[in-house]
């Protein structure tokens, strides 16, 4: 008797040591692929996207491919309107942006810096002199010349880049086409791969990280785009010449917590002290900031996003950042995708681990006696706070 429970117990070790290497030999694949998975991603996450609305044209007795035509129709005509409208505000933007940096620069150089000595001691003037400036390159002409061959390569380098860039930008509108058509198939095939034994709770987890993910990602898009606009309209408003411009980007980068709202505090006071000098802009660009995160907290996030991620934001901001430092472009696209998945995963090792023997030992353990269920977790906390 005990030699089979050794022998099973050596054989499901095994197989975790089988699925761990299969898992580790997937991410070194997405780790050396990284550069050309992108365009692939992002298809894959708009042929999701879409395919909601692909079934429920077909449960009104429409064909697969007409459905499918259908809806990537109005996602291009959506694209193309959006493009037709931004384009040419972006472009606009863009050039006043490169016409205002020497103005930028003189106030850098002529008012912040001697504001930051004034107040800390620091002589931060005197290492910008261009005569100290040509001393050091003179002095290290050699690194000089390697960091300019550097440079050199690595614009070559950005040339290869960009034409990589163009290259996915026309393979995106192919791919996603062919992932919203075949969708249904794709998750198909992959449920036949699934271990028999195994299915019913991957199928249970699939579903509930399907859940998560469709709230989330649809509600957090609306919500930049939203915020976008509101900022871009509010820092207009105030007269800011490129108001519009750091509103759309804050708007976008919203999807990390406090990173649109410090974008548009930093940059929109920046741009309001350069341009106008007073407090009276520098006070509308807190208006705007203010009524932004008062639309998002009280109207935005709790209608279109609620709670359905249920990452904390500090989880959220490494996420972004483990992403980014592993993968790049790539890592950020699927931090937050990957970190709502895993948080579904937690909480069912956290259910399992509850179930097992590790957790209630020989003798069967009810949470409830201790008065250390969640709820009443919660509840103390919450009367702690109030």
């Amino acid at each position: 008797m005990h030699r089979d429970e050794d022998l099973a117990t050596i054989a499901t070790f095994y197989r975790r040591v089988q699925w761990s290497a299969l898992t580790v030999g997937v991410l070194w694949v997405v780790w050396l692929l990284a550069p050309i998975l992108s365009p692939f991603v992002i298809a894959a996450i708009l042929g999701w996207l879409g395919d909601p609305m692909v079934d429920r044209l077909e449960a009104r007795r429409i064909s697969r491919n007409t459905a499918v035509i259908l809806v990537f129709g109005a996602m291009t005509v959506v694209l193309l309107v959006v493009a037709v409208l931004l384009i040419p505000v972006l472009e606009d933007q863009v050039m006043t942006l490169i016409n205002s940096l020497p103005g930028y620069r003189d106030w850098f150089v002529g008012t912040a810096l001697p504001w930051v000595e004034h107040r800390t001691g620091l002589q931060i003037l005197s290492w910008l002199d261009p005569e100290r400036l040509f001393v050091l390159i003179r002095e290290h002409w050699q690194s000089a010349g390697g960091a300019a061959s550097t440079l050199l390569g690595y614009v070559s380098r950005s040339g290869f880049a960009l034409l990589g860039w163009l290259a996915n930008i026309v393979l995106l509108p192919v791919l996603s086409f062919f992932f919203l058509r075949d969708w249904d198939l794709i998750v198909g095939r992959i449920g036949l791969l699934v271990p028999r034994d195994h299915f019913d709770t991957v199928r249970r987890l699939a579903l509930e990280s399907n859940e998560v993910l469709g709230g989330f990602l649809r509600g957090q898009m609306l919500v930049m785009l939203i915020l976008g606009l509101l900022y871009a309209l509010g820092l207009w408003l105030v007269g800011l010449d490129l108001g519009i411009l750091i509103g759309l980007l804050a708007g976008l980068l919203t999807f990390v917590p406090y990173l649109g709202p410090a974008f548009i505090v930093l940059f929109g006071g920046i741009a309001a002290l350069v341009q106008f000098g007073d407090w009276q802009h520098l006070a509308g660009v807190g208006v705007v900031f203010a009524v932004g995160q008062l639309v998002e907290s009280f109207v935005l996030t709790p209608m279109l996003v609620g709670d359905r991620i249920g990452l904390h934001p500090m989880a959220v901001i490494f996420a972004v950042m483990a992403g980014g430092t592993l993968f790049g472009f790539l890592g950020m696209l699927l931090a937050l995708p990957v970190a709502a998945v895993a948080n579904v995963l937690l909480r069912y090792t956290q259910e399992r681990y509850r179930q097992s023997r590790l957790y209630a030992g020989d003798t069967p353990v009810i949470l409830l006696d201790a008065g250390l269920s969640e709820a009443s977790i919660e509840s103390n906390h919450d009367a702690s706070e109030a």
